[in-house]
């Protein structure tokens, strides 16, 4: 049907198209039938059409607008008004049209449709507005593109009336008016549309310190342009942004309101895995199920731009045939204009289109990341004790640091899996309409190049694999050094294991380098691409037939397209390989999150007045379902308000009893019962990285009253007067700044604030000295302690603390033995009696010293009568410390006891209580020394070589562009034509220049591979060379997840992200410099506009980076307090679930990553900020080429067509090339932060040399091991307080000394300083007469020994946990091992020595880890022998063997033992007493007790040791 009759001859006025009056004139217009029928409808057709959208996007709204406001107002007064003239103008029309039987004018339908269609596309826009009014929405993306396209379908009907206006005369005058009046109204609604309202929901839904995101009250012009940033750019560029500056993260995007819909997608999957055993739960099917909707609408803004780019190079030949005809048949001006305005507006809607699709995108990205972490951290408190060993804490901080990182990325290239492949399919389609079956010769170049790829990414995917997992065994063992560090440092030991690391760390790069190498080649693909394309397919044309010959037109239309392929070309391989990490990602996290949970039926809870308060009956349990039963046959019931004692020998299950009751262990019988409200004190003190105050009060409000009354009963008071803040100290993580006794005290005085029903604690009195847990017990936990009242289960083994309890449980074997009162249990003279008595027996000296103990012996003589109990299997060496040792004995690790890493830094910090710092974030630009000091890691060489290799590429390809125009002007020269031999020459030699480049760009590809690897290797090796050679002192201050972050997180950028910005940041470069040297050559009058766009282009680039710079920087800092809290959180999990704490912490959790993510989000959005605006400068170049190829055919610049081709090609390539350089230089940017942060770790301050060549100590030294201290003075780090001051002491060789004192006395400082972490501020200490302070410290660390408190074992084998640098033979190791009492146990290993150790230690039990100390202390036979009160952690069997070897097979060594157990020392040949860090008594145990106003006789009698 021709267009000119599409409708009935009496449906319009006139033709429905005519070509002479809108195209073949100088002054062009419309038909009426035209403008009253597609110009009317398209607006209504609009506005329907989205009516779905607009309900779908309202129901997402939660808020609710009860006023109108001043602007919702004015838009619904304007519309009325609007109305009323639509109206009046149908109604008009309609008596006009029932009046034509009168004789007057015929009115035609398609009037009368038209003004219908107007007044129906206004009555929807105003229930439009009344809706959003109800949902408080403060912009409509709907409303706003509608009065858009009715204020541009209404200009050009205004237009046409007044040109009409001006030809004829009017008759209808009042219609006339009206239909004028209508565009200025219409005008009108588009300029408050683009007003957001504000329905002042903030005043009522936000806190007073809320900093709300000012996007949420933007309106929709506002946000496509994303002026709203404006402020904070500004800001930004003024001076460096901090964290108050950084808006709010939205309520839509918020980690609370993003992991819900995730959580419930992840169990929809979880339930098609149950019902189907071959159905894998996938966490993309999640992801994609919850974000769905918001990526189909995305989906069709990708595609609306992506079409958008085709119209381009259909004008541009336009305009190249516009220049052509400037001789004969010329076309008319406007055309021109014409032509150059559509392409200034396709630009324009094109631009808009993609950011707004890309702010959506990333915004899902950022959702969908936040949703991960948050999913992850919740599984992470659920998972059970088989799944906590089988996935190490730095494989869980992987999860959230790196694979969910995978996922945010590649939501970003998401689309381009579809788009880039229907982007070069249409390509190829318009290549075809020029070229014919040529075109298909550009698509065999592609088919060509696939299996390339496919097999290039299969092999990246197969090594980045092989890499993560080696990157995962690194991070596990580095976190152990991290966590182990103190022990590394004492044995000297780090060089073994910085030896160790590097040696996975390189087997990862060798996987790196692999993977690079498959990587280049893929790159060289990409690159080489569009030419091999343009190659074939103009050799192909030519070849094909003589007379198809090259036309400026065929060339530069081709070229337009081919220009087009590079976009979907770069994105595809990026694409890809993104979809094969986060494939590798999805299966480990959904792997993860499958795994086993405790179940929710492991305890049952009771009413609050029930009169029971734990009940088990038959219970059976086990640590997870695949393990042997811990616990078995278990029947107890504890009333309410009783007190239960639970005692037993290590491994009889009590702490597996404690776990039980709380749910932490699988049940796999019977049944468990506990009231609701539960407290829990763990045996190893478990603290968080707050306050004192934020400890205790554990999430509870604040009462004064209880608060004080809990520090009073948990005897905190002294050590609040002690701390510099008091109760408002920082504690640092897992207390590093605290004594193991007070971490225990604080973890008390948080159960005892929480109010609960059932108390449990699992041994916490082992952990403080005698005197402080009588204390704690008779005011805490005790009958007549504050708690007394509340149901208590007490793990203990003070048994002068028995008598006073309710009931007395006694684990044996995972069973209870025997259960029952003090009384009832004596009277049956079993194991426990029979225990009891023998324990009394043998310490009569002690028994009588202590009254209670007296009272205790008296009762069990009275019960059960005198037995003689000598026979007992406790051997007499170790019933001597019996008390002790029962006290403590634990089949867990235990934390460090009193003043072990001690008070003295807590008393002496210096910023009220504030020990570890904010994370410092670099401010300004980042230096140029960051840069270098990455090229010099790669090598300058390498550096300099790449540079070279890639300009001259950019260079051929640039001259590749000019032969190809020049080569399109042949078929204007007659002595060219149809010759063959000049074809052929034009062909070889641009094929040359394909095949130099290929030689060029590979040089360049694998000059990155060698430079990438080497900076990766050189920069994590400076990392680590300085980390390990750090004092204590920065690790006490510095969270640990900070200096993970470091190893995992910034070096993953650095492995990967740095070099891929470094290709694609120089190939746009080179690209843009070399258009913008096209289109000036080309068209001189455009280097009048070179100047200033340069100028604008680097000042708006600089504008946003200063700004998105400081951004990422802040993200970066932010991003570490999400890992350290995950690594507190599943430290204390036990704590967290039995106190019911876990929607707190998930709280926590969700506010730290909405804090990330409010940088974050803003950075994202700060990248679509900058591209919309150099993407409009973009359009202004093409613009400004456009209009000069006008203006120069109509001024007779002398334009050609061919350089007005190549310009004007060049020009269109610009715009996303723009929009990707900046894309590139701010990810450049944003990834070097990683080489600026690890830079800024590789620049800590250092220890002393490890080995000092200027002096070494003799190979034999210390042959007597005299230890001598001269005045000596230490503080733990310069400007705070002298810890000790002024010791003078000599240590005869072989002397035993025990060394005491009051808490903060400075025992820890003592032993410290003998090792030198921490240095001497004046006089000296002396070994055999030689000042260790002159030697390396691994000479002095290496000759003497300490056995510590805590066993640390590391990841690895045993050989390497006993001898590191492997410097001992078998035969030595297996002789330490048989007088450790370990070579039996080691023999029957199937690997022997090589037998792994697996996660510090977890599968040896806490008395073998403490022997394989020992064993260590052995092999080294040092002649100084430092003990930590080592035995004061495990059972009395081991204790009993670590004494018998101490004084055998160091008899002749000098022993100096810290205690914080006085009758451990009292047969010292001399015990040094400390007090406030000076040598206050020092002198045998008999003289000191003889002096009754001593210090040491004060601490015997508080230790009840003497009367």
């Amino acid at each position: 049907m021709e267009l000119e009759t599409l409708f009935p001859g009496d449906f319009c006025s006139d033709a429905f198209w005519d070509r002479n009056l809108t195209w073949n004139t100088s002054q062009p217009d419309l038909t009426q039938c035209f403008q009253t029928t597609v110009l009317a409808w398209v607006p209504t057709a609009f506005l329907i059409l989205t009516i779905p959208l607009q309900y779908y996007s309202v129901s997402q709204l939660t808020g609710k607008g009860k006023n109108w406001t001043l602007l919702s107002l004015t838009k619904m007064i304007f519309l009325v008004i609007l109305i009323l003239v639509s109206l009046t103008e149908l109604t008009s029309l309609s008596y006009k049209s029932a009046s034509q039987w009168e004789g007057e004018e015929l009115v035609p339908p398609a009037e009368l449709v038209a003004a219908a269609s107007r007044v129906l596309a206004l009555l929807i826009a105003s229930v439009f507005i009344v809706v959003d009014k109800w949902h408080a929405r403060t912009a409509s993306g709907i409303l706003f593109s509608f009065w858009v396209v009715l204020t541009l379908t209404e200009g050009v009907m205004f237009a046409s009336r007044v040109m009409a206006a001006t030809v004829k005369e009017i008759d209808d005058r009042f219609m006339l008016i009206i239909r004028i009046a209508y565009l200025p109204l219409v005008l009108t609604q588009l300029i408050l549309a683009s007003f957001g309202d504000d329905f002042h929901l903030a005043e009522t839904a936000l806190s007073p310190d809320a900093n709300p995101c000012p996007e949420a009250a933007a309106s929709f012009p506002n946000i496509l342009t994303l002026w709203w940033l404006n402020k904070l750019a500004v800001l930004g560029w003024k001076r460096p942004l901090v964290q108050r500056d950084i808006w709010d993260t939205q309520p839509r995007n918020t980690a609370a309101a993003v992991v819900g819909p995730l959580e419930r997608n992840w169990k929809i999957e979880m339930e098609k895995s149950r019902r189907s055993n071959t159905y894998r739960p996938s966490l993309l099917k999640a992801l994609f199920r919850t974000h769905w909707i918001t990526l189909l609408g995305s989906s069709f803004l990708r595609l609306m731009a992506n079409m958008s780019l085709f119209v381009a190079p259909q004008i541009l030949q336009l305009l190249i045939g516009f220049v052509e005809n400037r001789s004969e048949a010329k076309e008319e001006a406007w055309k021109g204009y014409f032509y150059a305005a559509i392409m200034l507006t396709i630009a324009l809607v094109g631009s808009l289109s993609t950011n707004y699709n890309l702010q959506n995108i990333y915004r899902i990205g950022m959702n969908s990341k936040a949703a991960i972490v948050a999913i992850i951290y919740r599984k992470s408190l659920r998972i059970t004790n088989a799944v906590r060993q089988t996935s190490s804490v730095g494989e869980m901080v992987n999860l959230i640091s790196v694979d969910a990182q995978r996922f945010m990325d590649f939501v970003g290239f998401f689309e381009w899996l579809w788009a880039a492949p229907l982007q070069i399919a249409v390509s190829l389609y318009f290549l075809y309409n020029i070229l014919g079956y040529a075109a298909f010769a550009g698509v065999i170049t592609i088919i060509l190049t696939l299996p390339l790829n496919a097999y290039a990414f299969s092999q990246v995917k197969i090594h980045q694999n092989a890499q993560m997992v080696k990157k995962d065994t690194r991070i596990k063992l580095m976190s152990e050094l991290l966590n182990g560090m103190k022990v590394l440092k004492l044995y000297a030991w780090e060089e073994a294991f910085e030896q160790e690391i590097l040696k996975i760390r390189n087997e990862e790069l060798t996987m790196l380098r692999r993977s690079a190498n498959y990587g280049a080649l893929s790159y060289v693909v990409f690159c080489l691409s569009p030419f091999l394309i343009i190659l074939s397919t103009f050799a192909t044309y030519v070849l094909l037939d003589p007379a198809n010959v090259l036309t400026p037109k065929t060339v530069f239309g081709a070229l337009a397209l081919i220009n087009i392929l590079r976009t979907p070309m770069t994105l595809l391989s990026p694409a890809v390989m993104m979809a094969v990490q986060v494939a590798i990602a999805e299966k480990r996290i959904s792997k993860f999150l499958q795994s086993d949970e405790l179940s929710d039926d492991n305890v049952k809870y009771l009413p609050p007045r029930d009169p029971v308060a734990v009940s088990i009956k038959n219970g059976t349990f086990a640590w997870n379902s695949t393990d042997a039963v811990c616990l078995k046959n278990i029947d107890l019931t504890v009333k309410d308000g009783e007190l239960a004692a639970i005692v037993g020998q290590v491994g009889t299950g009590k702490s597996s009893l404690c776990a039980a009751v709380i749910g932490l262990m699988e049940k796999q019988g019977g049944e468990v019962f506990i009231k609701e409200k539960v407290a829990f004190v763990p045996q190893q003190a478990w603290i968080q990285n707050l306050t004192v105050e934020e400890n205790i009060l554990f999430g509870k409000p604040m009462d004064p009253k209880r608060y004080r009354q809990v520090i009073k009963a948990c005897a905190l008071q002294p050590d609040l007067d002690s701390f510099p803040a008091g109760d408002q100290t920082e504690i640092g993580e897992r207390g590093a700044n605290l004594s193991g006794g007070q971490r225990q005290r604080i973890s008390l005085a948080r159960a005892a604030y929480s109010e609960a029903d059932v108390y449990i604690f699992d041994d916490p009195l082992s952990a403080v000295d005698a005197h402080v847990g009588k204390h704690i017990f008779e005011h805490v936990i005790g009958p007549n302690g504050m708690l007394s009242g509340k149901t208590r289960l007490l793990v203990t083994h003070g048994i002068g603390f028995l008598p006073q309890t309710d009931q007395i449980i006694v684990m044996s074997n995972g069973k209870v033995s025997e259960n029952g009162t003090y009384k009832e249990l004596l009277a049956r003279k079993g194991v426990f009696a029979e225990f009891l008595l023998t324990y009394l027996e043998e310490e009569k000296e002690e028994v009588m010293q202590d009254p209670a103990l007296a009272a205790v012996k008296e009762e069990v003589l009275e019960e059960i009568g005198q037995l003689d109990r000598r026979h007992s299997i406790v051997s007499s060496g170790s019933l001597k410390r019996v008390k002790r040792v029962f006290r403590r004995d634990s089949t867990l690790k235990r934390s460090t006891k009193e003043t072990a890493g001690g008070i003295e830094l807590v008393e002496k910090e210096q910023q009220a209580g504030k020990l570890v710092d904010e994370e410092k974030s670099q401010t300004g630009v980042v230096k140029w020394s960051v840069y270098i000091l990455y090229m010099r890691q790669m090598g300058l060489l390498i550096a300099g070589a790449m540079a070279f290799f890639f300009v001259v590429f950019s260079s051929l390809g640039t001259i590749g562009n000019f032969w190809l125009s020049d080569w399109a002007k042949d078929y204007e020269r007659p002595e060219y034509r149809g010759n063959i031999q000049q074809r052929n020459v034009r062909l070889g030699i641009y094929g040359m220049f394909s095949g130099i480049q290929l030689v060029f760009v590979t040089a360049f590809a694998l000059s990155l591979v060698h430079g990438r690897i080497r900076a990766s290797k050189n920069l994590h090796q400076s990392l680590l060379y300085r980390i390990l050679r750090s004092p204590m002192s920065f690790f006490d201050t510095t969270p640990l997840g900070r200096i993970v972050n470091r190893f995992s997180s910034d070096v993953s950028t650095i492995d990967t992200l740095v070099p891929a910005h470094i290709e694609f940041f120089l190939y746009c470069s080179f690209t843009v410099i070399a258009s913008l040297v096209t289109i000036t050559i080309s068209l001189p009058p455009f280097a009048a506009v070179v100047v200033p766009v340069g100028l604008f282009y680097y000042f708006i680039q600089r504008f946003f980076i200063s700004t998105s710079r400081q951004l990422k920087r802040l993200e970066s800092v932010s991003r570490s307090p999400i890992f350290s809290h995950f690594q507190e959180s599943v430290a204390g999990t036990g704590v967290i679930l039995a106190m019911k704490e876990t929607e707190r912490f998930k709280l926590t959790n969700e506010q730290l990553i909405d804090k990330n993510n409010s940088s974050l989000y803003l950075n994202l959005v700060a990248g679509r900020w900058i591209s919309v605006r150099l993407e409009l400068l973009g359009a202004f170049i093409t613009f400004c080429a456009s209009l000069f190829t006008v203006i120069g055919r109509d001024q007779d610049w002398g334009v050609s067509s061919e350089l007005v081709g190549l310009a004007l090609s060049s020009a269109l390539s610009i715009t996303p090339l723009l929009n990707m350089m900046v894309w590139v230089t701010n990810d450049l940017e944003n990834a070097i932060v990683a080489v600026e942060r690890v830079k800024e770790y590789s620049e800590v301050p250092q220890e002393a040399d490890w080995v000092n060549t200027k002096f070494r100590p003799p190979a034999d030294w210390p042959k007597r091991g005299q230890v001598d201290f001269e005045d000596y003075q230490t503080r733990y780090r310069p400007g705070l307080e002298l810890v000790l001051k002024g010791l003078n002491s000599r240590i005869a060789s072989g002397e035993k000394v025990g060394i005491v004192g009051r808490t903060g006395a400075g025992k820890s400082s003592l032993t410290l300083s003998l090792f030198r972490i921490i240095e001497a501020v004046s006089g000296r200490i002396l070994i055999d007469d030689i000042d260790v302070a002159k030697m390396g410290l691994h000479d002095l660390r290496s000759r003497i020994t300490i056995l510590p408190q805590e066993p640390v074992l590391f990841t690895g084998t045993l050989r390497l946990n006993l001898d590191p640098f492997n410097k001992y033979s078998d035969d030595a190791v297996w002789n330490a091992l048989q007088h450790s009492h370990l070579k039996a146990f080691v023999s029957s290993l199937p690997e022997g020595l090589e037998h792994n150790v697996v996660d510090g230690g977890e599968n040896y039990s806490l008395g073998q880890r403490q022997l394989i100390c020992l064993a260590r202390a052995l092999l080294r036979k040092t002649k100084v022998l430092i003990l930590d009160e080592a035995t004061a952690a495990i059972d009395l069997h081991t204790d009993d063997l670590i004494q018998q070897t101490i004084r055998t097979e160091f008899a002749d060594c000098t022993i100096l033992t810290i205690a914080h157990r006085i009758n451990t020392i009292m047969d010292s040949t001399r015990i040094m007493v400390l007090d406030q860090g000076k040598v206050k008594e020092f002198a045998t145990p008999a003289e000191l007790l003889a002096d009754k106003h001593g210090i040491f006789y004060g601490l015997a009698k508080t230790a009840n040791l003497v009367a």
